[in-house]
């Protein structure tokens, strides 16, 4: 049977990739000696909340993920960012890898809307690992599979997050709508004059936190 351990030596963010990706490179260690011939890895992100603190201005932002801050020693819980795969080539003794991260920045995602509440600071992750190792063997390939106990911890800087997010998306992010509701709001803004979905979305703010506050627009 291998014996293998994981390591993250560091997350960052995919200059060159079609899409936002952040980049994590691993370090594999085989503890028997075996020769692998390949590892098929899979990997699941988790978000640990509970492991930092929060400045008063970021509580807003986590106010629909997990109450108010009265609540947060039984609401702060870890939870899944997301999943990902590589082929790690073969290697004996020991290897680097690296796993890409598809990110995304779609407030109907938890992790998404968790991320950008940050303001500084870092991210505390826990990597899973699970997947398939191929071997050689005196009479051919042997397979095992990835133990689910392997893991690895990892502290993401708030600023790689967000200068990834500025990359991809510079000082914009985007929210789904339902079509019915997409359809209303462009009759809306068609009917006020208005020259873009922006402008839409800041006088309709302003009417409501005018009728809030009892004051005329």
């Amino acid at each position: 049977m291998t014996e293998l351990s994981f390591a993250v030596l560091e997350i960052r963010p995919e200059p060159y990739a079609a899409a936002p990706q952040l980049t994590a490179r691993l370090r594999l260690t085989e503890g028997t000696g075996a020769v692998v011939h390949a590892v098929a890895l899979r990997c699941q992100v988790r978000i640990l909340p509970q492991r930092r603190g929060y400045a008063p201005e970021e509580e807003a932002g986590l106010l629909d993920l997990f109450g108010g801050r009265g609540r947060w020693p039984t609401t702060l819980k870890s939870f899944l960012w997301m999943q990902c795969s590589t082929m790690v080539q073969g290697f004996t003794g020991s290897t680097e890898a690296d796993l890409p991260l598809p990110c995304t920045f779609d407030f109907d995602v938890a992790a998404a809307k968790y991320l950008h509440a940050l303001r500084d600071g870092e991210i505390p992750l826990e990597l899973l690992f699970s997947g398939t190792v191929f071997t050689k063997g005196q009479t051919g390939f042997t397979v095992e599979q990835v133990p689910w106990d392997l893991e690895a911890s990892y502290k993401l800087p708030v600023a790689a997050w967000r200068s990834l997010m500025d990359q991809y998306f510079p000082n914009a992010g985007w929210i789904r709508l339902d079509r019915d509701v997409l359809a209303a709001l462009a009759r809306y803004k068609s009917a006020a004059g208005l020259t873009s979905w922006e402008a839409a979305v800041e006088k309709l703010l302003a009417q409501a936190t005018a009728d809030v506050s009892g004051e005329r627009p």
